[in-house]
């Protein structure tokens, strides 16, 4: 307040129209110099009178780091986005069917439109293996056609090409191994180009690193869930009672619906099968532990069955 007085103080002479008179006049130099002092106290007492405030090269910091955090933010979800959409063509929905009587004609594609003569026996994922039609799937999803002796029971599969055309065929079982809860389908895709999984390794696996899973749970298909590799080494029961060893527990959410599906790393590459979870008895509903087949066993298992078809010792 002292300095704003001293501003209208009459002991200041009035300003002189010679060139030099601030030069002369040590009295009008020391006015300009209080006037920008002056100035520059009137901006802190301001500052002062709004304690919210913050100088503008921390604002600026501040708006420039948000800007980034942002960009960061964008960045990941098109990167899970781009990897969804590169994944799914190579993901199948499975549906078994339970024809009310064999049908007179061998058509095939007569048989799987005749939806309202069957009965839904469940559904499950799968993933396309080959561009040769091969699909593969846990064995609890296809356990009825594979050992059905009536001859009703039907597997149709809904899959798209590399150009994304939509179509179904009926699946064929052609070599299963429940020790592993692993199974192997055919289906017919003259005229079609198929889009196989990219496959990946899951011995150097890590806890904590991303996992995506893809599949069909109740029936929504193309349904993408996120999570973390949560365990390593786990053992879970197989259909056949043995234990499955080294299974890879995760968080990422599996349903009914989800089971055969791929469990996916951050590259896109198959590092597992979902297989199970755990429930909270009598309610059905998830705990959130989730077990998928590491996808070294499936390397181990699916190529064996493709050639020889079922082992022997799971044939009756």
């Amino acid at each position: 307040m002292a300095v704003l007085a001293s501003l209208n103080s009459p002991l200041l002479p009035a300003a002189s129209s010679s060139p030099d008179s601030s030069a002369k006049n040590p009295l009008f130099t020391r006015r300009r110099a209080m006037v920008a002092g002056s100035s520059v106290v009137v901006g802190s007492l301001l500052n002062l009178c709004n304690p919210n405030s913050k100088p503008l090269s921390s604002q600026s910091a501040i708006a420039q780091q948000q800007r980034e955090e942002k960009d960061e933010l964008d960045q990941e979800e098109d990167r899970i986005v781009h990897l969804f959409q590169e994944a799914s063509p190579s993901v199948v929905f499975i549906k078994g069917l339970e024809l009310a009587k064999i049908p007179k004609t061998s058509s095939e594609e007569v048989m799987l439109t005749e939806d309202e003569n069957a009965k839904v026996e469940g559904t499950g994922s799968g993933f396309i293996w080959d561009k040769f039609g091969h699909i593969v799937t846990n064995y609890h999803v296809v356990a009825k056609l594979a050992t059905d002796k009536s001859g009703l029971q039907r597997c149709k599969v809904f899959l798209s090409d590399a150009r994304g055309t939509s179509f179904y065929k009926e699946g064929k079982i052609v070599g299963f191994d429940p020790a592993y809860d692993l199974a192997v389908l055919k289906v017919d895709v003259e005229g079609y180009k198929l889009r196989p999984v990219v496959l990946g390794t899951s011995h150097n696996l890590r806890v904590g690193q991303s996992c995506f899973a893809i599949g069909n749970p109740y029936g929504y298909e193309n349904t993408l869930t996120t999570g973390v590799v949560s365990g390593l080494g786990r053992e879970i029961p197989s259909p056949n009672g043995r234990a499955i060893r080294g299974a890879i527990q995760t968080d990422a959410a599996i349903n009914a619906g989800n089971s055969g599906g791929p469990l996916i790393d951050s590259y896109g590459h198959v590092i597992g099968v979902n297989t199970a979870t755990f429930t909270r008895k009598g309610t059905g509903i998830s705990s959130g532990v989730n077990f998928a087949i590491p996808i070294d066993t499936v390397l181990r298992t699916v190529p064996t069955l493709i050639v020889y078809g079922t082992p022997y010792r799971d044939r009756f």
